[in-house]
């Protein structure tokens, strides 16, 4: 009896206590986020022309109903590091690959193609090299030339080694060295 008498005790002892403290709330720190300036193709083009150090491009070319466009959107253009550094070396651009209006570049006019249900915009299809897939993102040197495509969904540390490769031309550094090794 005197055992039982003895745990109970202990028991309650120990219960009240902790039933009676407040517990502290656990709050998840968020990660900062970036603002970013998202452009049209005539505002980075207009700001290439204006500017003393014109930036290289970077074309996120989406449609309104791609999934894996959206999630690029939420995941990995919300990386502060990366977009930090985009915002830093490139004129940040999103292209509607099927928006109607039409884009004037260069003497060129660029405009919608009603092909079976959804259709293209030329502009669209010339940087993405007539492959037309979503999401795809393109960088441009500084004079709107085409680096190179990407097409895909890609994470934030992945398309960070991708933006510094270009940004920092590292492709043309592989160029110059197999012409070297070439002989050329």
């Amino acid at each position: 009896m005197k055992t039982w008498l003895l745990n109970a005790v202990l028991t309650l002892g120990l219960v009240f206590p902790v039933m009676g403290q407040k517990t502290a709330k656990m709050t998840v720190p968020q990660a900062p986020t970036v603002e970013v300036e998202w452009m049209s193709w005539e505002e980075a083009y207009e700001r290439s022309m204006t500017e003393a150090n014109p930036k290289k491009v970077f074309v996120d070319v989406y449609t309104d109903w791609c999934g894996w466009c959206k999630r690029m959107d939420a995941t990995t253009f919300k990386d502060p590091e990366l977009m930090n550094y985009m915002k830093e070396n490139y004129y940040l651009v999103k292209l509607d690959a099927e928006q109607k209006e039409e884009i004037e570049f260069k003497g060129n006019t660029f405009k919608f193609i009603a092909r079976g249900r959804r259709g293209y915009h030329e502009l669209a299809a010339a940087l993405l090299q007539g492959r037309l897939s979503y999401p795809t993102t393109v960088f441009l040197d500084e004079e709107f030339r085409v680096i190179t495509p990407v097409p895909g969904f890609r994470q934030a540390p992945e398309f960070m080694k991708i933006a510094r490769f270009v940004a920092e031309e590292e492709y043309k550094k592989g160029v110059r060295a197999s012409r070297r090794q070439a002989g050329k």
